[in-house]
């Protein structure tokens, strides 16, 4: 648990490269954790990697996280401005809890401005394309190496 990392994304993510790129970029999510593992290998940790479509199904492995993961990477996409249910799940994790999104969410539409996560994790990388990631991957490192 000490240097597992859970990184959770929501739905469509599993079409990264596909769905729109001028927007998200070309680069698959397969491509995102070869990147993220490797990261996290040089800083001594593993990395889970999980993509749903289903709000139950990232409920079900934030709560898989309690007993397994020291700090969460969570791209929620569109979940970030619907969710309560995933933000209840978060406030239930005693690690740290990092939000990402590729795109900028608040240079696009207003009901992306707000994300219920961001209530939650200590902080937010987004309008980095999938380097957003690797960001996260670092910081977490960080986070975890001073708690």
């Amino acid at each position: 648990m000490g240097n597992t990392v859970f990184v959770i994304n929501g739905p469509n993510l599993n079409l990264l490269g596909l769905r729109q790129p001028e927007i998200y970029g070309a680069e698959t999510l397969a491509d995102v954790e070869n990147k993220c593992t490797s990261l996290a290998s040089d800083h001594g940790l593993v990395v889970h990697f999980f993509q749903s479509n289903a709000e139950h199904e990232i409920i079900d492995t934030i709560h898989r996280a309690r007993q397994e993961a020291a700090g969460i990477i969570i791209n929620p996409a569109a979940y970030s401005h619907t969710s309560v249910a995933i933000l209840d799940a978060l406030n239930m994790f005693e690690g740290p809890v990092l939000e990402v999104h590729i795109s900028n969410i608040h240079a696009r539409e207003t009901f992306r401005h707000h994300s219920y996560v961001s209530a939650r994790a200590e902080g937010v990388i987004a309008g980095f394309g999938t380097q957003g990631y690797e960001l996260s991957v670092e910081r977490m490192a960080r986070l975890l190496k001073a708690s």
